[in-house]
């Protein structure tokens, strides 16, 4: 099964469970829409479905997400809880605290999307037909990770922060000051929790990395990449893309970096809470909330 149909048979079994959760696909307010943050959003929540509607839910989720990827994002659900105690259950915070909405009908040959998401997961595909356009995908971690004297419990985001140091440590010291923009760490990723990207400025390109940052540095693309099932993730042009940091250069200070190219977009951060804080995102530029596949569908109808 490709995983277009997985996710239209997935689709379809979570309208039959929840009705409500679905909204027209022209409703651009809803469906262009990202938020990482604990707040309200359309959709319904886990919490509202019964176990065999949260079981829809969660499989539905499972077909955008490789297993690792998926595994990701279950237990960042999961870290909800932990926080919620960290925070003294203050919040009121709750791992059933995330929401799915369908966006049109998820039959063969239509234009529809979906989305999961809650604090610090936000997961969106949109289809046309056979054809699915994936981003944003967001993960966060809260913490992100736990210990027990000195060895990792769990660390949900390890690759992503292990090779973009590994990544930083191998650019040879010549070149640090055109990868390092910037010696202050920004508060969040810069894309932010907004709809529309803004222009941001581009590090060193891929090709002038030398080996092994750019064999790293390809390793962390396939770390976002690979997130997605093989016939989900864009096509991208490694020579093309560039790579910037911000903040400090050691393992003690908030840190940020970013990987950009023509149609894609990656960030990290952990700037927060002792640095136990992060998020990261893989943006597509000209493929954020199907705006691809939507341009390839116009075009064929205004050529027929």
């Amino acid at each position: 099964m490709t995983t277009a149909a997985a996710m239209r048979a997935e689709a379809t079994a979570l309208l039959r469970a929840a009705p409500a959760a679905g909204l027209p696909f022209a409703d651009d307010a809803h469906r262009r829409w990202i938020e990482y943050r604990p707040r309200p959003r359309p959709g319904v929540s886990l919490g509202a479905l019964d176990p065999d509607g949260r079981k829809v839910a969660h499989r539905l989720l499972a077909t955008a997400l490789r297993p690792h990827a998926f595994a990701q994002a279950t237990v960042i659900l999961a870290l909800e809880e932990v926080l919620d105690r960290e925070e003294g259950y203050r919040r009121g915070r709750h791992s059933n605290d995330y929401t799915v909405v369908v966006f049109g009908t998820p039959a063969v040959g239509e234009r529809w999307g979906w989305r999961f998401e809650g604090h610090h997961l936000s997961v969106t595909m949109t289809l046309d037909g056979d054809t699915v356009s994936p981003a944003p995908v967001f993960l966060g971690a809260n913490p992100l990770a736990t210990w027990y004297r000195g060895r990792p419990v769990v660390r949900p985001l390890a690759p992503e922060e292990d090779l973009g140091w590994e990544l930083l440590d191998a650019v040879p010291r010549p070149l640090l000051s055109r990868v390092v923009l910037d010696p202050a760490a920004p508060p969040d990723i810069h894309s932010g929790p907004r709809a529309a990207l803004r222009p941001i400025p581009s590090g060193i390109p891929a090709v002038e990395l030398p080996d092994p940052a750019r064999h790293l540095l390809d390793d962390l693309v396939a770390v976002y990449l690979d997130r997605l099932p093989a016939d989900v993730a864009p096509t991208v042009d490694r020579d093309r893309l560039s790579f910037a940091w911000e903040g400090a250069t050691e393992r003690t200070g908030r840190h940020y970096y970013r990987v950009q190219g023509p149609d894609l977009l990656i960030e990290y951060d952990n700037t927060a809470d002792d640095l136990n804080h992060a998020h990261t995102v893989l943006r597509r530029p000209g493929g954020d909330f199907g705006a691809d596949v939507l341009a390839a569908h116009r075009a064929d109808w205004h050529a027929q």
